[in-house]
C-alpha cells in the first residue's frame, strides 16, 4: 500500500495502461455502437422466433468473432487498443450481472416447497455433474491442462449449471411465471445456482494454486458478515433514506447516494473474494444476496432500474462480444464434431434425467416432470459466465470452450422449441385454473 491509499497492484496496472487517446475514441464508440445495435437486432429476432433474447445476443458475439471470414470483422472493428477497453467493460458487466443474480434470488420461492425443491435440485445437479466428470476424464488427453482435478470438477460443474435469470425470462414470456410448475422451476434453479457457484469456487481455488488455499476459508465468515452485519445495516440506512409523500422513493440526490453506496460495496465485496483466491464474481454474487429486500425503497425504485438497463443494453452485449471473439467454429474437424456430440449428449441427458427422476420421486406428474426437466436444462448466460472463468484460468482451451458455448446455446434454445409441444397453452390454462380453485377453497 502506498501513501495515497491505493493498492500497489492497482497502481501498477494503471501505470501499464495508457489513457484512452483521442484517436481511439471514435473506434471505441463505433465498436460500442455496432455491438449494441447487433445485440438489439438479434435479440429482437430471437424473441420473434419464440426464443429468449440472450440467444440472439450470444450469437451476435460469435458472429463478430473469428468464426466468420477468418476474424477479419474482429480485426477491423476491434483493434487491439479498443479490445482491451472492451474487455474491461465486459468484466464490469459480469460483476454487475452476478450482483443482479444474487439480488434476484428469492428465498420466498422455497416457502411451502423447500423439501421438493432441494431434493429435486440435488438430483438435477448430481447426475449431470457425475456424467460431466466422466466425460472430462475422456476429454482430458485431447484438451490437457496443468490441473487435471480442476478440469474434471470444472466440466462437471459446467454440465450442472442452470441459468436462473434466463429461466425467469422464459417463464415470463411463456406465461408460466405464476403457475405452480413455474414457481417450482424457479425455486430449483435458485438452489442450483448456489450449489453451482460453490462448486466453481472450489475449482477456481484449485486452478489458481493447485490446492485449495487456506484463505478460501475466509469466504465463510465473510458471507456471514455480509448477511448478519452488512444486510441489517443497509436495511436501516435505506429505511432512514428520504422518501416523498406516500412512501415513494426520494429524488435524484437520494438515488445517486444509494447508487454510489451500492457501487462501493459491490467493488469492496468483489475485491475481497479476489484477495481470498476466488474470483471477483463470487464477491459480487454474495453482495447481491446480502442486499436488503425490505425498506430499500430508493434502491428498488430509483437505482436498480438504471443498473439493470445499463447492464442489459451496454455491458452484457460487450461481454457477449468479448466471449464470442474466443469462439472459433471455422475449422471444425470430425474429432471436434464428435466431441460436440458427446458434450451435447451428456449435458442434455444428464440434466434432463436428473431433474425428471428427482421430480418423479417427489410425486410430480409425468407431464410436469418433463416440463421441469426441459426448463432446468436452460443454461444461457450463466453458463457463458462459467465458461469465461474456465477460459481465463486455462482450465479450458479455446476449442473446448467453443464447443461448450454451442452447448449453452442449444440447451437454452431447446426450451422455446419443446415447451409448446409438451406443455401447450391449453394445459397451462387448466393448471392455472386448478391452482386458483385450490386457493379459493382454502
Amino acid at each position: 500500500m502506498n501513501p495515497s491509499g491505493v493498492p500497489a497492484r492497482i497502481l501498477d496496472a494503471w501505470k501499464g495502461t495508457d489513457v484512452v487517446e483521442l484517436s481511439t475514441m471514435p473506434a471505441l464508440l463505433l465498436a460500442l455502437a455496432v455491438i449494441v445495435l447487433l445485440a438489439r437486432l438479434l435479440g429482437a429476432l430471437a424473441r420473434r422466433l419464440g426464443q429468449p433474447p440472450v440467444i440472439g445476443e450470444i450469437l451476435g458475439g460469435i458472429l463478430l468473432g473469428p468464426t466468420l471470414f477468418g476474424g477479419a470483422i474482429t480485426r477491423v472493428l476491434f483493434p487491439t487498443d479498443v479490445r482491451s477497453i472492451l474487455t474491461t467493460l465486459a468484466n464490469v458487466g459480469v460483476v454487475v450481472f452476478m450482483f443482479l443474480v444474487g439480488l434476484e434470488l428469492d428465498r420466498g420461492l422455497l416457502r411451502g416447497q423447500g423439501r421438493i425443491a432441494v431434493t429435486l435440485s440435488l438430483s438435477a445437479m448430481v447426475v449431470p455433474f457425475a456424467l460431466g466428470s466422466l466425460l472430462a476424464l475422456y476429454l482430458f488427453d485431447h484438451h490437457p491442462t496443468p490441473h487435471r482435478l480442476a478440469f474434471v470438477l470444472f466440466l462437471g460443474t459446467a454440465m450442472a449449471v442452470t441459468a436462473f435469470p434466463v429461466l425467469a425470462r422464459i417463464l415470463t414470456d411463456k406465461g408460466l411465471i405464476d403457475t405452480p410448475i413455474g414457481g417450482l422451476a424457479l425455486a430449483c434453479a435458485s438452489v442450483d445456482d448456489v450449489m453451482a457457484w460453490s462448486l466453481l469456487a472450489v475449482v477456481v481455488a484449485l486452478a489458481g494454486a493447485g490446492t485449495v488455499p487456506w484463505s478460501v476459508l475466509l469466504v465463510v465468515p465473510f458471507a456471514a458478515a455480509l448477511l448478519l452485519v452488512v444486510r441489517p445495516a443497509l436495511a436501516r440506512l435505506a429505511a432512514r433514506g428520504p422518501t416523498s409523500a406516500g412512501g415513494r422513493a426520494g429524488g435524484p440526490l437520494a438515488a445517486a447516494a444509494v447508487l454510489v453506496a451500492v457501487s462501493a460495496g459491490l467493488w469492496l465485496s468483489a475485491e475481497a473474494t479476489d484477495r481470498m483466491g476466488l474470483h471477483l464474481i463470487f464477491g459480487a454474487f454474495l453482495f447481491g444476496v446480502a442486499m436488503p429486500r425490505d425498506g430499500a425503497v430508493v434502491l428498488r425504485e430509483k437505482a436498480l432500474p438504471w443498473i439493470r438497463q445499463i447492464c442489459a443494453v451496454v455491458l452484457l452485449p460487450v461481454f457477449f462480444m468479448v466471449a464470442g471473439i474466443k469462439v472459433d467454429l471455422s475449422s471444425m474437424s470430425g474429432t471436434a464434431l464428435g466431441e460436440l456430440g458427446l458434450v451435447l449428449l451428456v449435458a442434455i441427458v444428464g440434466k434432463f434425467a436428473g431433474a425428471f427422476v428427482g421430480a418423479r420421486l417427489n410425486g410430480v406428474r409425468v407431464r410436469h416432470s418433463t416440463v421441469l426437466a426441459i426448463l432446468i436444462n436452460t443454461r444461457g448466460l450463466t453458463e457463458l459466465v462459467v465458461l469465461t472463468v474456465g477460459l481465463q484460468l486455462a482450465v479450458l482451451d479455446t476449442q473446448l470452450y467453443s464447443l461448450m458455448v454451442v452447448m449453452a446455446l442449444v440447451t437454452t434454445a431447446m426450451a422455446g422449441v419443446l415447451l409448446p409441444v409438451v406443455y401447450p397453452e391449453r394445459r397451462v390454462r387448466e393448471d392455472r385454473a386448478a391452482a386458483h380453485a385450490v386457493l379459493t377453497r382454502s
